[in-house]
């Protein structure tokens, strides 16, 4: 038998969860509350398999709870409520120490499923929140990446660390490119700015690093 705990400020939500769990012959709802400093306290006289919390209660938030009740009850699995199914809210879910979370619009269809995943020692996230989840990933997969190193150089920047590297001087650069020494200085400056090289000797080396020159 899976004894399960119900907190929730709203006392329909309640009553609506222990009517599904209660149909299940193998979970009975042994107590409910409707604020955080409730829910710890009988958490602390009940010890509950499970516990479905609500993430945004009077006198103690859900989350706050979580990190009470996991002190003193390191047994008691929690599955926590919530209206919103953004990523933010799960991971500061997660690290309180709850076990599951599920979506309030959701949790009529899965909150049996979640209780029994739960009890057995198995995360449990709802459907809502894998499908967000698994959406901002790709688009962080897909998103195309940062400029970094020589992306952020130009044709002509990267030509000049080439012929820096290769050990040139400012005159002879100039010469062959058909500017001013004065001017490949700038470049040289400018290229160390952008890389965050402090000298000379490191904008060789990294040049050597990316390829640009041969090793000797």
């Amino acid at each position: 038998m899976i004894t399960v705990f119900l907190a929730d400020d709203h006392a329909v939500v309640r009553d609506g969860l222990r009517m599904i769990l209660e149909k299940n012959p193998d979970i009975r709802v042994i107590g409910e509350a409707a604020d955080g400093i409730s829910a710890f306290r009988g958490a602390q006289s009940l010890a509950p398999q499970v516990i479905l919390m609500d993430i945004s209660m009077p006198g103690m938030t859900g989350i706050e709870a979580v990190r009470e009740i996991v002190q003193f009850n390191p047994e008691s699995r929690i599955v926590i409520l919530s209206m919103h199914a953004g990523g933010e809210y799960v991971t500061r879910a997660f690290q309180a120490g709850a076990f599951g979370f599920l979506v309030k619009e959701a949790a009529g269809s899965e909150v049996v499923e979640a209780v029994r995943a739960v009890a057995a020692g198995r995360k449990y996230l709802s459907a809502a929140v894998t499908d967000v989840m698994i959406e901002a990933y790709t688009k962080a997969e897909s998103a195309p990446p940062a400029p970094t190193g020589l992306d952020l150089l130009s044709p002509r920047e990267r030509e000049i660390l080439k012929l820096v590297a290769e050990g040139k001087s400012s005159a002879q650069i100039g010469d062959l490119l058909y500017i001013s020494p004065k001017t490949v200085d700038t470049y040289r400056s400018r290229l160390m700015q952008k890389l965050g090289i402090p000298d000379l000797a490191a904008l060789v080396k990294y040049a050597v690093r990316q390829g640009l020159v041969p090793l000797e």
